[in-house]
């Protein structure tokens, strides 16, 4: 059995939750490389933040909340966020000193010979070893793609959230967006004025809120998440809880008729969408807004799972493996929600590995 490295505590994913664990890592006195090491796979710093599409700036970005011990400041809110979160993420991993290693393509988590002794955290060139864990890889690289009849048949462009860059690839194309979630909004309300025609379709009626998000409301739907993830079952979006934010405009889209909402489709046909009272819709692209899946894809050598496909949790720990946390996981995905949870599973793995 090869190790290349021994470690503590190895953090895979340098996104907000992965940074936010490493921090308190150092604070709990361990050492760079030899106490803990963070595992990324991407290219530069920025997790998923860096492949937003650039016309997404800064100032429509909802509730991007500051990593523990240093504030992101005064930013201008035209930028791209992509490229201000990257480069905030950048400051942050020189500030600490934090041992990021990229890119780190983490392919499994798995027992060692000995079970007690900890993990094999397995990268194409390295192994590392270490006693405990804390998975910070987020969704963006498990894009969730339905399949409906007719997919295979229909003749225009498909994609994903995951690849859109700009509203300028639609100009003049008939265009049908699926999703109800706050990027379907979003994308929908850049691609309108370019498009000959849109067609927003979702699952279920969407619910757009316009109170005050207190703090009350806020732990309400912690706690909602939170739920599902202690009983075993997959995690939820928290925009289906929360509702979609009724801004200005998104409100003024909804007066022009952009947000009118159509229920989903039966199939797809070559031209377009039909729906079972035979009505059809004709496009030339399929925009499929409809979220991602947490990826743990990784850790399949240790079981986790339950029969739903979910993993059991208490808070930020696997119930059937404390020495395994999962940050920015079901509640701790929103970004403010991920920051806590790096606290919280470093405090969860001192007790359990006592450092």
């Amino acid at each position: 059995m090869r190790v290349d490295h021994t470690v503590d505590v190895a953090v895979i994913g340098a996104g907000q939750a992965g940074l936010s664990a490493a921090y308190f890592l150092r604070r709990a006195g361990l050492a760079p490389e030899t106490g803990f090491v963070v595992l990324d796979h991407a290219k530069r710093a920025g997790g998923a933040w860096q492949y937003r599409w650039p016309s997404l700036r800064l100032g429509r970005v909802h509730g991007l909340h500051d990593l523990p011990g240093l504030p992101l400041g005064d930013a201008d809110g035209d930028r791209p966020a992509s490229e201000v979160v990257s480069e905030y993420f950048a400051r942050y991993e020189r500030t600490f000193d934090l041992p990021v290693h990229r890119p780190a393509d983490v392919r499994s988590v798995r027992y060692a010979d000995d079970e007690r002794s900890g993990f094999l955290v397995d990268t194409p060139t390295e192994t590392w070893s270490a006693r405990g864990v804390v998975n910070a890889t987020g969704t963006w690289d498990r894009p969730f793609r339905p399949w409906y009849p007719g997919r295979d048949t229909f003749a225009g462009r498909q994609l994903h959230t995951a690849d859109f860059t700009g509203a300028e690839e639609f100009r003049g194309r008939r265009v049908v967006v699926v999703g109800g979630g706050s990027s379907a909004v979003q994308q929908l309300l850049e691609i309108a004025p370019v498009a000959a025609a849109t067609t927003w379709v979702t699952r279920n009626p969407p619910v757009f809120r316009d109170e005050e998000f207190t703090p009350e409301y806020g732990r309400e739907v912690v706690a909602a998440v939170d739920a599902r993830v202690r009983e075993g079952r997959p995690p939820r979006s928290v925009v289906s809880v929360t509702g979609l934010m009724l801004t200005p405009e998104v409100r003024a889209a909804r007066e022009a008729g952009v947000l009118d909402r159509r229920p989903m489709f039966e199939r797809l046909t070559p031209c377009g969408v039909a729906w079972a009272d035979g009505t059809e819709e004709p496009a030339d692209v399929i925009l499929w807004a409809t979220g991602f899946r947490a990826a743990l894809d990784h850790f399949a050598p240790l079981g986790l799972r339950e029969r739903g496909g979910g993993i059991r949790m208490n808070g930020t720990e696997v119930v059937a493996e404390p020495r395994v946390q999962l940050v920015g996981y079901g509640p701790s995905a929103s970004t403010v929600g991920a920051s806590r949870a790096g606290r919280s599973a470093v405090r969860g793995l001192r007790s359990v590995l006592a450092f």
